[in-house]
């Protein structure tokens, strides 16, 4: 394959991941309808039942049955989760209990109105995000909407019905359902059951059919959750799986009393074109005036984020060519903008929409009317500010008068007016446009009264001083205009070159941190003098437990939450808005670190940008502390390596000295203690050649270790008879297992594997040797072997007092014994040496308590050995009736 056409590894990666993800998180099916009382919720229930019927554990976690005594009776004997009590203005109401479901983890949840808004101080404010941590949980669930909940068809229906609900999901919620069940019903049909008192009752009855019940009404509903039903059906019959480019939208959001409107609209066609979308803001001078309209303009770009839109504030001098400028570099072939209503004076100059079609011929644009804002031109503003602007006006104008009139009879008319500019472009940049305007006018008058002819009167002798006077004041106002926008790409500017400067600040300064607490000492000093917040940081222990390691306090309930998660919580958010700070989860690659706390000292209303920065710097805090941690993790493996080594090269020249003279030893005391001697002394030298060969043995452990630990130790291979290795390894065990009783269990058609026999002998001899030590005299020692498909079983099993809980990986470490030091020998070798020897074959050797068929005691320790084989080979020429029979006896 080109090694241009070769997949990513980090997106194979990537696509792993997700699929590991969306393979543990749990199925969501909604049961769709066209409005309340067409049976989502009795519909669930029977699907619900079938599913219980089938062994499915299902559990109602909140189901409103509305008083409907069909809907009453599929609910019964379904078990349900206790409902938590709430208090709210005074009273008490009852919600769904998300902790208690996470805990009691059915199979199978029932959780009705997805759209439902859950009451203040819960932990999320809608139940659909509760229903989003269930399914992250692993839990399946089963819910209900009506298609006026959802977001992008909001405003829709208000047109429709003359109704605006103000309970929404986000559609990307309804898209990611695994399941969609469209429960529909005709509008008589439904007329009919609310009469009957089947979907209200009768008094709320009344008012819903004069009101949201209306048949035009449910005719329109029907038709728009039919349409939303198609769309996802043809959605999902199209899906390729990912966005294509050519495809993608862009909504600009207007200075405009709705921008909602319009990203609602881009969600809806994003959502027909199966493509990703992008909402941004323009900045500009205007935005900074208008408090209002910039707040309303931040929350439709969170809106807009919520129907998974990627938002941006794009600063910009020429708002069309920054417009086509993005779109150029995101691929977008469709922008969306809003056109305000034109006004005589902005009549002079082309639409927004033919100059963003000017700068880029290829794009399509959708314009659409929007209403302009209340007060556009004169926006409310800060009153101490702006009383502020119009006395330096005043007090400029009275200075350059000041200063002009002495002078009026060798200074010429002109040279006034220049200086006069000059005073109105000082009062523009440094107060604005609004006392730049001022300042022109005062400017003008005071030129009149104090220098055109008469003096000392507004009255103008000459009408040629007129053109005079709009000259100056168009010049004046231009003045002050160019100031106040060059006055906000300044200020713009210098934000962003701050934000810059203390990232990189931050950057630098983490970069030399080489421990935990190096990197918290300075992030808190970074941050804090940077944000309007108190900062505090908390991080996990060894143990996975957050603790407050630095700063403000930090609520460790909220914080676990976040670190868990890995989304962001606190206030501002949709998790836990109650809570008094605003928390981010450090997020780095390969998990989350811990977790940042921001408590405001004052107004919290971030913007976009602001967001972003604090995200960067949580990201930027979070690459630290895992750089600090993967250095400590290498600075131990290479300490352990570099003990390793030690230990392997002692132990190889330790056995190389000692084998030597114990072999001598050894054959020194077997040939004492084969001589007729006294009953003293046999008994001696018997125990020194048991004692001798035991260290002869642990010498032989000690150098096969280092061997096989360096890669000296090569494999002899050969097909081998697993009988004939069993019957050498008992002959080898024969003394040491006399008091015990010894099973040996092979099947007469045991194939022939392939391994070393001398390693695996040795093997077997330490697994029989470990078992004689660690059991009792008459307990039963068992040899078995059996061949699987692909893979050869050894079990070595006794009847002894079992493994010790919990170390049953523990005991193949070097050095590990399963007693402390007593009466039992041994320096905690053979099991490590075991586990090398199967490692090097391939194969895999694990231990485990047996437990008794009559209570839970553990009763004896098994062994297993899986060995890899494959079939053996054919005989040459060999008679397949020779191994039939035995030969007749002569």
């Amino acid at each position: 394959m080109p090694i241009d056409q070769r997949p990513d590894p980090d997106q194979l990666l990537a696509e792993l991941k997700a699929e590991e993800a969306r393979a543990q998180r749990g199925r969501l099916k909604v049961f769709f309808g066209a409005n309340a009382g067409v049976g989502k919720t009795y519909a669930m229930l029977v699907q619900a039942r079938a599913q219980a019927a089938q062994g499915v554990d299902v559990v109602a976690g909140l189901v409103e049955t509305h008083g409907r005594l069909e809907t009453q009776a599929m609910l019964d004997g379904l078990p349900a989760l206790p409902r938590r009590a709430m208090p709210h203005q005074g009273r008490t109401l009852s919600e769904f209990d998300l902790d208690a479901a996470l805990a009691r983890a059915p199979g199978l949840l029932l959780v009705d109105e997805l759209a439902h808004s859950n009451v203040a101080g819960s932990r999320h404010p809608k139940r659909w995000q509760d229903i989003d941590e269930l399914l992250a949980a692993g839990i399946d669930v089963y819910t209900t909407v009506n298609v006026q909940h959802l977001e992008s068809l909001n405003d829709v229906v208000g047109q429709l019905t003359g109704v605006r609900v103000r309970e929404t999901v986000p559609d990307h919620v309804f898209d990611a359902a695994d399941d969609v069940v469209l429960v529909d019903l005709p509008p008589d049909e439904l007329l009919g059951r609310l009469a009957e008192g089947k979907v209200y009752l009768a008094e709320a009855a009344s008012r819903a059919r004069e009101h949201f019940f209306r048949k035009s009404n449910l005719i329109a509903l029907r038709e728009l959750a039919l349409r939303r039903t198609a769309e996802r059906v043809d959605a999902e019959r199209r899906a390729s799986g990912s966005a294509t480019a050519e495809g993608r939208v862009m909504v600009v959001l207007p200075y405009a009393e709705q921008p909602d409107r319009l990203v609602r609209h881009a969600a809806r066609l994003a959502g027909r074109l199966k493509t990703d979308w992008f909402a941004v803001l323009v900045e500009s001078p205007r935005l900074s005036r208008d408090a209002a309209m910039r707040a309303r303009l931040f929350a439709a770009l969170k809106f807009a984020e919520s129907l998974g839109a990627e938002t941006a504030t794009l600063p910009g001098r020429d708002v069309a060519a920054t417009i086509a400028v993005y779109a150029g570099e995101h691929e977008v072939s469709t922008v969306i903008i809003g056109e305000t209503p034109r006004r005589w004076l902005s009549g002079l100059r082309s639409g927004l929409a033919e100059r963003v079609l000017a700068q880029a011929p290829g794009l399509a644009i959708q314009s659409i009317r929007v209403n302009a804002p209340e007060r556009a031109w004169w926006p409310p503003v800060d009153l101490g500010r702006r009383s502020g602007g119009m006395l330096a006006a005043a007090i400029g104008c009275g200075i350059s008068s000041a200063l002009l009139v002495p002078l009026s009879k060798v200074v010429e008319l002109p040279n006034v007016v220049m200086l006069y500019l000059v005073s109105v472009l000082l009062v523009s940049v440094r107060f604005g446009r609004t006392a730049g305007a001022t300042s022109a006018l005062l400017s003008v008058a005071a030129f009149d009264f104090f220098f055109v002819p008469p003096q000392l009167s507004f009255n103008v002798s000459d009408t040629q001083y007129l053109l005079t006077f709009i000259v100056m004041l168009g010049v004046a106002l231009t003045i002050s205009q160019l100031s106040a926008r060059l006055r906000f790409q300044a200020d713009a500017a210098t934000r962003r070159e701050r934000r810059t400067a203390a990232l990189y600040e931050l950057s630098q300064a983490l970069a030399a941190a080489l421990t935990h607490e190096q990197v918290v000492e300075i992030a808190l000093a970074q941050l804090a003098p940077r944000v309007d917040a108190d900062v505090g940081l908390a991080l996990p222990s060894r143990e996975e437990v957050l603790s407050h390691v630095g700063g403000a306090p930090v609520d460790l309930a909220v914080a676990d939450w976040v670190f868990r998660h890995g989304q962001p919580a606190g206030r501002g958010t949709g998790t836990l808005p109650a809570s008094s700070a605003y928390y981010l989860p450090l997020a780095a690659p390969v998990r989350v670190r811990g977790v940042l706390a921001l408590t405001p000292r004052g107004d919290w209303q971030p913007g976009p940008e602001h967001e972003r920065f604090l995200s960067t710097c949580a990201a930027q805090i979070a690459l630290a502390l895992e750089r600090v941690h993967f250095v400590e993790v290498a600075q131990e493996a290479l300490v352990s390596m570099q003990g390793e080594q030690l230990r392997n090269n002692l132990l190889s020249t330790i056995s190389h000295d000692l084998r030597t003279p114990l072999t001598v030893l050894h054959g020194l005391a077997s040939t004492l203690a084969s001589q007729p001697l006294a009953e003293v002394s046999q008994s001696l030298a018997v125990q020194l050649v048991d004692e001798t060969r035991r260290m002869n043995e642990l010498v032989a452990n000690l150098l096969d270790m280092a061997r096989l630990q360096s890669g000296e130790v090569r494999l002899r291979r050969d097909w081998q008879s697993v009988e004939e290795v069993f019957g050498a390894t008992l002959r080898a065990m024969g003394q040491r297992l006399a008091a015990h009783r010894v099973v040996l269990a092979v099947p007469a058609d045991l194939p022939l594997v392939e391994f070393d026999a001398v390693l695996i002998e040795r093997v077997l001899v330490n697994l029989l040797d470990n078992a004689a030590k660690y059991t009792p005299a008459g307990s039963t020692i068992t040899l078995a072997a059996r061949a699987e498909p692909a893979s050869l079983l050894l079990l070595v099993s006794d009847t002894g007092p079992g493994l010790p809980t919990g170390q049953e990986e523990a005991l193949f470490a070097k050095f590990s014994r399963g007693t402390a030091e007593g009466s039992i020998g041994g320096v905690g070798l053979g099991l490590a040496l075991c586990r090398a020897i199967v490692h090097a074959h391939g194969g895999t050797i694990s231990a485990a308590s047996v437990n008794a068929k009559t209570n839970d005691e553990a009763v004896g320790a098994m062994f297993t050995i899986r060995l890899p084989r494959r079939p053996p080979p054919a005989l040459p020429n060999a008679d397949p009736d020779f191994f039939a029979s035995p030969p007749e006896a002569a």
